[in-house]
């Protein structure tokens, strides 16, 4: 018996037919849980990450001790735009994953913008 497809794969997929990720502009891929956020920019034509920040890495988890979701998805989303820039990547294709753009996944786009990244 086959399993159904969510609504969210569904635009997920529907996503990904239009854009990837490139060595000179990176796919920034989010992915929200119930509790943490994570973040990764992956080069499509490789199939590498380059770079990833996640909620749960030892790194963030003590600087997000008292912070909400959305402030903690802010902190990921400068962190990650940090360490681009450290490694040269300077424009970004966003991904959202098949999640709204609003909330936690608008905060990391916004903090990412921010820091210096170009979408």
């Amino acid at each position: 018996m086959a399993e159904k497809v969510t609504p969210r794969e569904k635009r997920k997929a529907r996503i990904r037919r239009k854009i990837a990720g490139t060595p000179a502009r990176p796919r920034l891929t989010v992915y929200k849980s119930l509790k943490h956020m994570y973040a990764q920019l992956v080069d499509d034509v490789a199939g590498v990450t380059l770079v990833s920040v996640a909620t749960t890495s030892k790194a963030m988890r003590d600087d997000l001790a008292e912070a909400d979701k959305t402030a903690a998805a802010r902190k990921i989303g400068a962190a990650l735009a940090k360490a681009a820039l450290e490694k040269g990547i300077v424009a970004v294709v966003f991904d959202r994953n098949g999640f709204d753009y609003h909330g936690r996944v608008e905060a990391v786009a916004a903090a990412a913008r921010e820091a210096g990244l170009q979408f």
